[in-house]
């Protein structure tokens, strides 16, 4: 049965695959740098669970030593020519893109095959990560697909991916160490530290300071941690459960998703974000890194002002 594991293992082998040829690229002055940092990815994807706390810890740290101290480089190197790629794009214009849309075309078409039809009774798929198994069996088509139209050299698919892992940087891990710090908040507690706090400044009678004081908490903790998925546990245990649903008896549907909305607009203002608002910034090659939240700043405080006023309505008064 194809889980969790399995696309564990795909990724540790990609990013094998990344540190080899940043090893084996002379046009990065810092090849090793990177070569360590990829490598010691695709040993916690691969080894991840045989490590122990200890070991995953010291290779957190070692990772946050090499990027740290600014040990990772660009790569100038290219699988294929700056002439060969202008003559595809003249000549196959917009079809260079049938290979990407591949990916959510089989995650969308795959899973309501196994919800929906006999295939989800074979037993083939764990129920839980049939949409993760078919969105990395989107990603193989799609390259296999690509490699036979277009034929790149063999390695094409490695070392473009990683020329662009090198250009995004240490900033592409902060999503997956958001989301660990995240459940390290919960399990240790900040979420009762928080209610407590709450519970003894608000007062009893006061719904709309509750509400505030809620979105709030999912705005600043979203733009502390980067992740309104890693706010939600903490604001919705000090909060949102045992104030707003069990005192106020809003509704638990409502309260939570526009909880979420509030937390994404805490996204869109920090850099903590950065697969949001980094990595763009990077990519486009643009001065300011910040310039993608100054950009953002002024759709994300209105659009918070308005969840309050949803919550504070829909949640409570206009629900039955």
């Amino acid at each position: 049965m194809i889980g969790i594991s399995a696309l564990y293992t795909l990724a540790g082998l990609l990013f094998a695959g990344f540190a080899l040829t940043s090893a084996r690229d002379a046009s990065n002055a810092r090849r090793w740098g990177n070569a360590a940092f990829w490598g010691l990815i695709a040993v916690s994807f691969l080894l991840g669970d045989r490590l122990g706390d200890v070991g995953n810890g010291l290779l957190v740290l070692a990772l946050v030593a090499i990027a740290g101290t600014k040990q990772l480089g660009h790569s100038a190197k290219t699988a294929t020519n700056a002439e060969q790629r202008a003559i595809w794009a003249q000549r196959l214009g917009n079809r260079l893109f049938l290979p990407a849309l591949v990916i959510p075309v089989t995650a969308f078409v795959g899973t309501l095959l196994f919800n929906y039809t006999p295939l989800g009774e074979t037993g083939l798929v764990e129920t839980k990560w049939v949409t993760l198994v078919l969105l990395a069996l989107g990603v193989l088509i799609a390259v296999a697909a690509t490699t036979v139209w277009l034929r790149p050299p063999a390695l094409a698919p490695v070392e473009e991916g990683r020329r662009l892992m090198d250009s995004i940087g240490w900033a592409a891990l902060l999503p997956q160490m958001l989301a660990a710090l995240g459940a390290v908040f919960a399990a240790s507690g900040v979420g009762t530290a928080v209610g407590a706090i709450a519970a003894a400044i608000l007062p009893a009678d006061n719904l709309f300071l509750a509400v505030l004081t809620y979105l709030l908490g999912m705005a600043l903790f979203t733009i502390v941690m980067g992740n309104a998925f890693a706010a939600f546990p903490v604001m919705a245990g000090a909060i949102g459960v045992p104030i707003l649903v069990h005192l106020y008896g809003g509704n638990p549907a409502v309260i939570g998703a526009v909880g979420m909305l509030a937390g994404f607009c805490g996204t869109l203002l920090t850099p903590m974000a950065a697969n949001f608002n980094i990595v763009p910034a990077a990519l486009l090659g643009l001065k300011d890194q910040n310039a993608v939240i100054r950009r953002q700043a002024g759709t994300a405080l209105p659009l918070w002002a308005c969840n309050v006023v949803i919550l504070y309505l829909a949640g409570f008064h206009l629900w039955t």
